[in-house]
């Protein structure tokens, strides 16, 4: 019987297909091949309030089981924005950061006590996301069987003294990108903890004609494309006011087509149009019709959409304030970045209007995503990871 693996996240569906959540099932899917994989998470969907979706108990996704648990506290909003304000703002305690932690949720003992009472089923427990309350406390519980996926931002809470000595913690930490190695090292001197930096691949569907999705969702001539949560953090405002502004002074053919759900208003314009959650294949289509995808987000470990861009062939205009974007561009070489309008101008302008520019861009992509992407490459380095841990137990 092969050994078990127990995956540790804050949401876990088919219908969430970004971020931390949808990288933690792609992992759990690729694991299985090698080992008995079983998920632990919660019955939450929204990651705002973390409110009761999925049904309590174990069901089994693409051949996963999956154990959910009902958060104990949805988060209240406004409750956790004054107390993020105070921490991040003004002279606190420890125990004002570890209210803060609660608060931000999802919290759920009953996730860790059935961890605690299964414990020696499991060779490692991999947490997703070092800020929420299961991998906090997960990985003290744990910390020898502890694999940790940060995913961590360059933000205000990894510098919270909550986190001084947890990057300290688990057996290993499997990093995003070379800048959250980074980062995380500098802020905690754990360079004694063994880790790699991996990243994710992706599910990429088979080449197929986006004309019909195009024609059904009723999308005409050239555009680029957003695609993730349109929220104030992922920049989603200020590409607004850039594209309007351009449009404005350019003259510019192009539309914007954002794929994902909505936590902003949308403008009113006919050149921009929202078309909500699309199914990975449609996701695909409409990234395979555009000439390029823009990237505009303030907090990244890892752009896993920029990866699929370059996966089709597509290049990427990226907020070159976002030292993860950059570095993925640089170590690329398949996308354009900016840090104010007049460099947005002049990066837009240039991958719209030269073809040549966006084929090499995106021939570069193609390259840097199955050279470092492919899941051969990802499987190859969980295993290592694991492997180096078994030898010293």
């Amino acid at each position: 019987m092969p050994r078990k693996i127990a995956i540790v996240v804050q949401r876990y569906g088919l219908e969430i297909n970004g971020g931390a959540e949808y990288h933690a099932r792609l992992i759990a899917e690729k694991l299985s091949r090698h080992f008995a994989v079983e998920v632990f998470t919660t019955t939450a969907h929204d990651y705002v309030t973390w409110a009761h979706c999925y049904a309590e108990g174990r069901e089994e996704l693409n051949g996963i089981p999956v154990n959910r648990f009902r958060v104990k506290k949805p988060r209240d909003p406004e409750i956790f924005g004054r107390l993020q304000l105070h921490i991040f703002h003004e002279e606190h305690v420890l125990a004002d950061e570890m209210r803060w932690l609660e608060e931000e949720g999802p919290l759920v003992p009953d996730l860790l006590r059935e961890l605690e009472q299964r414990q020696a089923e499991f060779a490692y427990f991999i947490f997703f996301s070092y800020r929420y309350y299961h991998s906090f406390h997960g990985v003290r519980k744990f910390n020898g069987k502890a694999i940790l996926v940060p995913t961590a931002e360059h933000d205000q809470v990894i510098y919270l003294s909550l986190f001084q000595d947890f990057f300290n913690l688990p057996a290993a930490i499997v990093y995003n990108s070379p800048e959250e190695m980074e980062l995380i090292q500098r802020v905690s001197g754990n360079h004694a903890v063994p880790g790699a930096v991996v990243g994710v691949g992706s599910e990429i569907p088979g080449w197929a004609d986006p004309r019909p999705t195009l024609k059904r969702l009723g999308i005409a001539g050239r555009y680029f494309i957003y695609i993730g949560r349109l929220d104030e953090n992922k920049g989603v405002p200020e590409l607004f006011d850039f594209y309007l502004r351009l449009k404005a002074e350019a003259g510019i053919d192009l539309k914007l087509v954002l794929v994902g759900k909505a936590h902003v208003p949308v403008p009113d314009n006919p050149d921009i149009i929202h078309v909500g959650f699309q199914e990975n294949r449609e996701k695909f289509d409409l990234l395979r019709g555009a000439e390029f995808l823009a990237m505009p987000s303030q907090y990244e470990s890892l752009s896993m959409v920029a990866l699929e861009a370059w996966a089709v062939g597509k290049p990427v205009l990226a907020n070159g304030r976002t030292e993860v974007l950059r570095g993925q561009c640089r170590r690329s070489h398949a996308g354009l970045w900016y840090s104010d309008y007049e460099e947005f101008r002049g990066a837009f302008l240039a991958l719209s209007n030269d073809r040549r520019l966006r084929e090499q861009l995106g021939a570069n992509g193609e390259k840097f995503f199955r050279e470092n992407y492919d899941w051969e490459v990802i499987e190859a380095k969980y295993l290592g990871i694991i492997s180096r841990l078994d030898k010293k137990t």
